[in-house]
């Protein structure tokens, strides 16, 4: 390609002025590119401030319903629900997973009525915040997480979820053939119309402790998931990975964590040409909040700048903690 030179070209022209700057801007967020996740809690008018998590809290099934509210009201189509399981109600097989009246299922209904369909919701498919010892899946005498065991307890809490009115869930767990299992057993059940968002490349990171700290599980673990979630020096396997789950069944896919994987997500997109996700997860957000707080950068411009380069980097959408402060940025 054969190009103007300098002084007949210069780039400088169409950045001189805003107007011109948004005319050529090649990237643009909205409030639609987010999903907002949300911590359940047991009770009513609760609210437990997550400390790890500046500005995010456990709410009641009720305060969920708020929330979704408040989603709508944003222009946020989705929601992601996550529950903080009591310990009493936590065991080593996860029982309570299975539950048509767990927190969970309590929570979607809630948000339904609440809301109708005026707001996605989306579920996740894993054992840990079930589970006494934190694990996503069963695990044998030798503490090694079973892969078929446990995909046939994920197949029926998937069903479980589905039967509350849940519009995605998401398998998040990375046990192999999963997702297959999953989408034969929807399929057979009546909720042909139920999207699959598969944790396809989930990485055994660092960044996942807030998180833990939220959904109760990580004074709990026992071991670490390096048996299941991905090693993050590999890129050519998460490809691998993604392709068997579009090809199991699969409506779209997710990248976890987000920023230090923008080449996992971008090698995806370009190789599949299939709806993809990424997670700001938890420690991304306690970063961010950090950082703003210590005065090293405007938080509202780093938030959208750090959304904005999820979607530069190809992605469909942003699973964030930021999602309502970005939405409203964003609102104007």
């Amino acid at each position: 390609m054969n190009l103007a030179q300098y002084p007949h070209l210069r780039l400088r022209r169409t950045r001189s002025a805003a107007w011109s700057r948004a005319l050529h801007r090649e990237t643009v967020l909205t409030p639609a590119d987010l999903i907002w996740p949300l911590f359940a809690a047991e009770g009513r008018g609760v609210e437990e401030p997550v400390a790890s998590l500046p500005g995010v809290s456990r709410w009641s099934v009720d305060g969920i319903a708020a929330r979704a509210k408040e989603a709508v009201a944003l222009g946020i189509p989705c929601i992601a629900l996550f529950p903080n399981t009591p310990a009493g109600r936590r065991s080593d097989d996860g029982a309570e997973a299975l539950n048509p009246d767990n927190l969970i299922c309590r929570a979607v209904r809630a948000v339904r009525d609440a809301c109708g369909s005026d707001v996605g919701i989306l579920t996740d498919v894993a054992l840990d915040p079930y589970t006494s010892h934190g694990q996503d899946g069963l695990v044998d005498d030798a503490g090694y997480v079973t892969n078929d065991d446990t995909v046939a307890v994920l197949v029926d809490q998937a069903l479980n979820q589905a039967a509350a009115g849940a519009d995605i869930v998401a398998p998040s767990d990375m046990m192999d053939g999963r997702v297959r299992a999953i989408r034969m057993a929807l399929e057979m059940n009546g909720h042909p119309n139920v999207q699959i968002m598969a944790y396809a490349a989930k990485y055994a990171s660092a960044f996942y402790g807030p998180f833990r700290d939220a959904v109760g599980s990580g004074g709990l673990l026992k071991g670490d998931k390096k048996s299941y979630q991905m090693d993050p020096a590999n890129g050519e396997e998460a490809l691998r990975e993604v392709a068997l789950d579009i090809a199991e069944g699969a409506d779209s896919v997710m990248v976890k964590p987000g920023l230090p994987y923008l080449d996992i997500v971008r090698r995806v997109k370009e190789r599949f040409e299939v709806p993809v996700f990424a997670y700001q997860v938890s420690g991304e957000y306690a970063l961010i909040e950090a950082g703003a707080a210590a005065g090293v950068g405007d938080r509202e411009a780093l938030v959208l700048e750090t959304l904005t380069a999820f979607k530069r980097a190809g992605c469909t959408g942003v699973l964030s903690y930021h999602a309502p402060l970005a939405a409203r940025l964003l609102g104007g």
